[in-house]
């Protein structure tokens, strides 16, 4: 398993950027992901095992620029992503989009992510998704089909 997290806020992030967005503004007042926090670290459930990888973390919302994810995944001949998280409409997109555009096969599983509204879920699977995703599916049909192949 890959673990692809958000950069960790610590004090003084973004705050010389030239062209910080206005969510990256707001992160460095609500500190949603600060360094140590509850939002800074995995969730109890969620913690990586031996084995698994944490890939260098990401500024913005794309699990591949700026990260060493794209090199981790052709090291280990993986062609294929399942890809789950948050939000579903910014991280999760981006990340899947960008794999797409490198060449990997993308799965979003649409029951294992989350977004601030329903609007959001809704572009992220229903309008957007299908650009770039070659399947949309819940997490009963991911088990389905990984239990066939």
């Amino acid at each position: 398993m890959f673990f692809v997290p958000h950069h960790r806020w610590e004090g003084g992030d973004y705050a010389k950027w030239k062209h910080a967005t206005p969510s990256q503004s707001a992160s460095g007042q609500l500190q949603p992901f600060a360094k140590d926090t509850w939002g800074g670290t995995f969730h109890d459930d969620f913690q990586p095992q031996k084995g698994d990888i944490i890939v260098k973390e990401h500024w913005a919302q794309s699990g591949f620029a700026n990260t060493d994810l794209d090199h981790q995944l052709k090291q280990l001949g993986i062609e294929r992503l399942i890809i789950i998280g948050m939000l579903a409409n910014t991280c999760v997109e981006s990340t899947g989009r960008f794999g797409m555009e490198l060449g990997y096969h993308v799965t979003l599983v649409k029951d294992a992510t989350a977004a601030s509204s329903r609007e959001a879920m809704h572009a992220a699977h229903e309008i957007n998704g299908p650009t770039f995703a070659h399947a949309i599916l819940t997490t009963s049909e991911l088990v389905a089909a990984l239990s066939k192949a």
